[in-house]
């Protein structure tokens, strides 16, 4: 419980938390492994808890009857899931498929819910984490719809490089991934990631992607009139 509580103070959603509700918070939580490839939730499933990433990494996902898919999000090691439901009680909106192998912190609904009763902090910390990513989603639209195919995959890379903290992505996202996440064919992203290689603005490594010239990227990924 010890090392679940110390884990749960570099989440964000817990962060603020007091060494005592920390470990109110572990004592609930249950340990699950998914194997890559594995569904760890179906769409419109029901909405009993919450899920936060203690390693690996996760995709987001919706389906089409055509069988085309659409990542709605990748989350790492601190992210998490299922709080949408946690709140309104409808069924999970999407998808989520493990990437690679995933470990994973699974906390009830009622559980949580008892907690977050208990400690308003929590609550403030869900509406500010809400926030944040509705306006993530509000950027990720109008990028779609403002942006081109190489505009989009410019502010993509200035997204990743941000949630990593520095100018390296480590275990960048597959081409095709890429074209999932932004509407697009694995091709025209290939053939946009090659140029920004011949630009000198990106340098990739196997799966290592560092913003050599982040201006360029940034001017790239400003919408066009």
């Amino acid at each position: 419980m010890q090392s679940v509580a110390d884990f749960l103070a570099t989440v964000p959603l817990f962060s603020g938390l007091d060494r005592a509700e920390l470990e109110g918070f572990a004592s609930l939580t249950r340990e699950k492994t998914y194997p890559k490839g594995s569904v760890i939730l179906f769409e419109h499933d029901p909405g009993d808890s919450l899920y936060v990433v203690r390693a690996g990494r996760v995709k987001v996902v919706l389906i089409g009857e055509d069988g085309r898919e659409v990542i709605l999000g990748v989350l790492g090691v601190g992210e998490h899931f299922g709080e949408l439901s946690l709140i309104d009680d409808r069924p999970r909106s999407a998808h989520v498929i493990a990437m690679e192998d995933a470990q994973l912190l699974v906390l009830r609904r009622d559980d949580f819910r008892r907690r977050v009763e208990a400690s308003p902090r929590v609550a403030w910390s869900l509406l500010t984490e809400l926030s944040r990513r509705l306006r993530r989603a509000d950027e990720k639209i109008g990028g779609l719809v403002l942006l081109d195919v190489p505009g989009r995959i410019a502010r993509l890379l200035l997204d990743m490089s941000q949630e990593a903290g520095g100018d390296t992505i480590e275990k960048a996202l597959t081409h095709q991934t890429i074209a999932q996440m932004i509407g697009a064919s694995r091709e025209t992203v290939s053939r946009a990631m090659k140029d920004f290689q011949d630009a000198t603005w990106i340098a990739v490594e196997r799966r290592r992607i560092t913003l050599s010239n982040r201006p360029a990227l940034e001017q790239r990924a400003q919408v066009r009139m």
